[in-house]
C-alpha cells in the first residue's frame, strides 16, 4: 500500500480553552471562531477524498488536544500510543487509545518512564520509519518504538531536527513515495539522501508541513511561491486557512491521524 493512501482519519475539534496551548512564541491569542472554520474546512478537504473521516469531540482539559497526531502512529498493522514529551499532554494519548482500540486489532504502547515521543517527530515512507530526535522525542522513546514496530516489519531511522524545531516534520512532509517536501535546513543535513527532495520557497518554511492524503496534498494557505513549484510538479493542491494554529506552532499534519488498518 502506498505511504500517501489512506482510508480513515481521526480529528478532534478545538477546544476553547486551545488559548492556553502551549506555544515557542507568543505571536498572538488564537481566534477559536476562525480555527473552528479552518478545522471544518480541513476535515472536508479529507472526506472529499472518500475517506472515513472520524471527527472526536472536543477536550476542555487538554488544550493542544486538537494536534492529534502527537498521539498516536498509526501503521497497516496496528497503532503505538505514543508518550508525550510536553507533561500537560500525557492525558490526551490516554483519551486516544480507546479510539484506535476500536479500529485497530493491535495497539501498543510506549510506557517506558524515561520514554518520550510524539507523533510530529515521526515521517513514515514507504520503505523506512524516520523520527526526528527534539525536545519531545528522545532516544528512549525511539528505541522503544523500534521495538515495538519491528515485528510488524518496520524499521527506524533516527534522524535529527534543527535546533529551535518543534518538531522533525515542522520542517517536512511526505508529497509521494519517493519525495519529500522540506526546509533547506532540514535536507542539508543530509538525512533524505536518497529520496527526491522539493525545497520549500525561501521565507515559507512555515508551509513545509503539509500532508499528502490520498490524491490532494493539503498545505496551508498564504504561501504562493511553494504553491507554484507543487502545481508544477504536477500535484492537485489544496490549500486550508491555517492562521490560528499556527500562533501554537501547527500545522497540516498535527491536526489528524491518518490510517488504513487491515
Amino acid at each position: 500500500m502506498r505511504s500517501y493512501t489512506f482510508s480513515h482519519a481521526i480529528t478532534r475539534k478545538p477546544s476553547a480553552s486551545i488559548v492556553a496551548g502551549l506555544r515557542a512564541v507568543d505571536t498572538g491569542t488564537p481566534d477559536l471562531g476562525l480555527m473552528l472554520r479552518h478545522h471544518a474546512d480541513y476535515v472536508a478537504a479529507l472526506r472529499a477524498t472518500g475517506a472515513v473521516v472520524v471527527e472526536l469531540d472536543a477536550l476542555e482539559a487538554f488544550p493542544d488536544s486538537v494536534f492529534v497526531e502527537d498521539t498516536a502512529l498509526c501503521l497497516p498493522e496496528g497503532a503505538v500510543v505514543m508518550r508525550p514529551g510536553a507533561p500537560s499532554r500525557l492525558g490526551e494519548a490516554a483519551e486516544m487509545a480507546p479510539h484506535l482500540r476500536a479500529l485497530y486489532g493491535q495497539v501498543v504502547q510506549i510506557s517506558g518512564a524515561d520514554s518520550f515521543i510524539e507523533g510530529g517527530d515521526i515521517l513514515t515512507t514507504e520503505t523506512e520509519v524516520l523520527v526526528g530526535s527534539s525536545a519531545r522525542t528522545n532516544a528512549a522513546g525511539i528505541a522503544e518504538l523500534t521495538r515495538l514496530i519491528a515485528p510488524w516489519g518496520h524499521s527506524v531511522r533516527e534522524v535529527f531536527t534543527p535546533p529551535g524545531v518543534l518538531h522533525f516534520k515542522t520542517d517536512c512532509s511526505l508529497l509521494d513515495g519517493e519525495t519529500i517536501l522540506s526546509t533547506a535546513r532540514l535536507a542539508e543535513s543530509g538525512c533524505f539522501a536518497g529520496y527526491r527532495v522539493i525545497l520549500v520557497a525561501e521565507g515559507e518554511e512555515a508551509c513545509a508541513n503539509t500532508i499528502r492524503f490520498n490524491d490532494a496534498v493539503i498545505m496551508p494557505a498564504g504561501f504562493p511561491k511553494t504553491r507554484a513549484v507543487l502545481d508544477q510538479a504536477g500535484y492537485k493542491v489544496v490549500e486550508i486557512g491555517n492562521s490560528e494554529c499556527a500562533k501554537l506552532d501547527g500545522g497540516m499534519s498535527c491536526l489528524s491521524l491518518r490510517f488504513s488498518p487491515r
